[in-house]
């Protein structure tokens, strides 16, 4: 039967109860929010469009797929620490300073040899692309991205600390 022809205030009564205890029994002790994975069960069924031929069987599985989900989101999820500082920092100077060694990273960056500034960009990008991804916009082989990236890097690390340095020894010479 069609779910928008079907009677939904009967059917989500009908299942509410069953579908709260399979929700807390699958994630008892995981750390899982059930109230989560019920809302996930409903709207599955919602996007299904239709009531399934066996209603309490295909809520069973469905809330043991979205509870299984959600675990693996859980364990991938890594909080924030009491500790942890934003990208921009806790003050002002932070933010200057952090935009300052930005400043120089991309300017540095810029200055690489042959592929190595668009390798770079594209190593740097905020769209955290993949090798492949970074690949077929160079127009390289993914092979070849490993042995380019390390020598970028390479000559990358010899730029910052010749620069980092320089001012260093300047301040000696008085």
């Amino acid at each position: 039967m069609d779910l928008l022809k079907a009677d939904l205030p009967d059917l989500f009564e009908t299942l509410r109860p069953l579908l709260a205890a399979e929700a807390a029994a699958e994630t008892a002790g995981t750390g899982v929010d059930a109230d989560d994975v019920e809302q996930a069960v409903w709207v599955r069924l919602l996007e299904h469009r239709r009531i399934p031929a066996e209603p309490a069987d295909w809520l069973r599985r469905a809330v043991r797929g979205e509870a299984r989900r959600a675990r693996r989101r859980a364990s991938r999820e890594v909080p924030y620490g009491a500790g942890t500082r934003t990208s921009t920092g806790a003050e002002p100077e932070d933010a200057l300073l952090h935009g300052e060694e930005n400043r120089a990273l991309r300017s540095a960056v810029a200055r690489l040899p042959g592929r190595c500034p668009e390798l770079m960009r594209a190593l740097l990008s905020p769209r955290d692309l993949t090798y492949r991804e970074i690949a077929g916009e160079l127009g390289i082989s993914q092979g070849s991205l490993g042995p380019v990236r390390s020598r970028c890097l390479g000559c990358l690390r010899r730029m910052l600390a010749v620069e980092v340095a320089a001012p260093a020894l300047r301040g000696m010479e008085r």
